[in-house]
């Protein structure tokens, strides 16, 4: 019981962020105050929309609201969800009156890290990665990648 109570204060060091895994080598930190909600939806509740870039997913209709789905992964360039999926893990991302949902491979907890871990994206992830990277974090054989939600908000690419 001891024990418990340690690791649980060890857990509460740091500022939270929702752990997402993108692939099998790729993992996203995504700062808990700009998380709306989190979920698994089947694929069926999107409407898919004609002439959209390809990392678009489609709408959804989620407690009385519209949200674009992004799949994550292909946004960022780094690799696509399966086309055939038949759920998808989904973190809606809020700043102000924007929303947008990210689909991601899964979903694994939130986890806690201190402001001084952080360390700067250059020269650790390809070039077009960077702009919305707040930085990362080195572990012994992983390397995570703090999301910078206002700037996937504001993204040109996504003002359609």
């Amino acid at each position: 019981m001891i024990e418990t109570q340690i690791l649980s204060n060890q857990r509460a060091v740091g500022d939270p962020y929702l752990h997402l895994q993108i692939d099998s080598q790729t993992q996203i930190l995504l700062p808990m105050t700009m998380t709306k909600e989190v979920f698994i939806i089947p694929s069926s509740r999107l409407t898919i929309m004609p002439n959209m870039p390809s990392f678009f997913l489609g709408l959804l209709n989620q407690r009385s609201r519209i949200f674009w789905v992004v799949d994550l992964g292909k946004f960022l360039n780094l690799s696509s969800l399966k086309l055939d999926s038949q759920q998808y893990s989904i973190a809606i991302i809020h700043s102000g009156k924007k929303a947008l949902a990210l689909a991601v491979e899964k979903v694994m907890g939130v986890t806690r890290f201190s402001k001084e871990r952080i360390e700067s994206p250059f020269n650790t992830v390809q070039s077009d990665l960077i702009p919305y990277l707040q930085g990362c974090i080195p572990q012994e054989k992983q390397l995570f990648f703090i999301l910078d939600p206002e700037a996937i908000l504001n993204s040109p690419i996504l003002s359609l």
